[in-house]
């Protein structure tokens, strides 16, 4: 009878266990407080990163990914790279004026397009990666190296082929074990999660503004907002 008690007691555990996800238990880790301020609001560019792709985490946009007359999707509604232009624009960028400034200035660098397309190039991960590449810095795509890992960071995964698919910023929340989880939207249920591991990471980056051309960045302004779908 005891040994039956003991073993009920050992599967209820491990039903309890297999329904609690594992990123349930996190460590919060400030983003930095120190750092460029564009928007000169007192907070350093990666807190407002992670301020702005956390408002979108909770308002959770459906996934879909048509394409605006605007550019910009409504509120309601977006894909993995409307978290990130979304969060930029919490900062006070205009991510979608960057990147095409830069897809202008240095064509070659995006074999990806044959034509302009400013409603579009922006939203695309591809094209991100791109201009990240050059204008970020580059740090390790191994999330085991945890202090490498700062919220507000920039993640780019790969497709089975190889084809950068993805595109999530680092959270001020981690696992137990240290790795950072991530925000992002894939559709799925919860937004800001344990998803490091589950995708080839091919692209890590911090952006800081400080070690940039003052003419690489552009300024979210009145003609962004007049494109926003409201």
């Amino acid at each position: 009878m005891k040994l039956l008690l003991r073993l009920s007691s050992v599967i209820l555990l491990a039903a309890v266990l297999a329904v609690i996800p594992y990123n349930t238990a996190v460590m919060p880790v400030v983003a930095p407080s120190i750092g460029f301020d564009f928007n000169g609001n007192g907070q350093s560019d990666a807190v407002d990163f992670l301020a702005g792709a956390k408002k979108d985490a909770l308002n959770k946009p459906v996934y879909d990914d048509r394409y605006w007359e605007n550019g910009y999707p409504p509120d309601d509604i977006g894909v993995c790279t409307d978290v990130i232009w979304r969060a930029f624009k919490n900062a006070g960028y205009s991510l979608r004026k960057m990147v095409d400034h830069d897809i202008n200035l240095r064509p070659e660098a995006y074999p990806n397009i044959d034509k302009p397309i400013s409603i579009i190039d922006f939203r695309r991960v591809v094209n991100l990666r791109v201009f990240f590449e050059k204008y970020a810095v580059s740090l390790t795509c191994d999330p085991a190296k945890t202090e490498e890992w700062q919220a507000g960071d920039i993640v780019i995964f790969c497709n089975h082929v190889g084809r950068p698919s993805h595109i999530g910023m680092i959270s001020d929340k981690r696992r137990e074990d240290g790795v950072a989880l991530l925000i992002h939207n894939g559709g799925q249920e919860e937004r800001e999660e344990d998803y490091l591991y589950r995708m080839k990471i091919i692209g890590h980056y911090r952006f800081d503004a400080s070690l940039l051309d003052e003419n690489i960045l552009f300024a979210w302004d009145e003609t962004d907002d007049a494109d926003l779908i409201k």
